[in-house]
């Protein structure tokens, strides 16, 4: 399997006209990475509440992203998400991930998202697979 990035990435990608667009930072060195993504009305679930699946998707982009721009392309093969609290429309998520360990072609990696506060509003861990 080939990955190529063609930037149509809904959480990322500049390219596609409906995505998120977020903004990540990465340090490939130290295998982190960052972002803050502020959900609109139109990403909400439950009025004034981020969907869920959105809130899955951006832990699970931070963690993916991390390793293509380090240099280790990976697809999750499984992921594991803990909702904390809701995610407010309207207010910025702080995004960060970062890798736990590499065993051959498994990568095992983690992420969280917290309020402005600094409060905990969702972690995810994922085993990814090189390819």
């Amino acid at each position: 399997m080939e990955l190529v990035d063609e930037g149509m990435c809904f959480i990322c990608g500049k390219a596609n006209p409906i995505g998120l667009k977020v903004d990540f930072t990465v340090d490939a060195q130290a295998l982190k990475i960052s972002g803050v993504f502020t959900p609109r009305r139109e990403h909400q679930g439950y009025r004034g509440i981020l969907h869920g699946g959105l809130v899955s998707a951006l832990l699970d982009e931070a963690m993916v992203k991390l390793l293509w721009e380090a240099g280790i392309p990976s697809v999750s093969a499984s992921l594991e998400v803990r909702l904390a609290k809701p995610a407010r429309i309207g207010e910025p998520l702080h995004i960060s991930g970062w890798v736990d360990s590499q065993k051959g072609k498994l990568v095992l990696t983690a992420a969280r998202i917290v309020d402005e506060a600094g409060g905990l509003v969702a972690e995810a861990k994922a085993k990814c697979v090189k390819v």
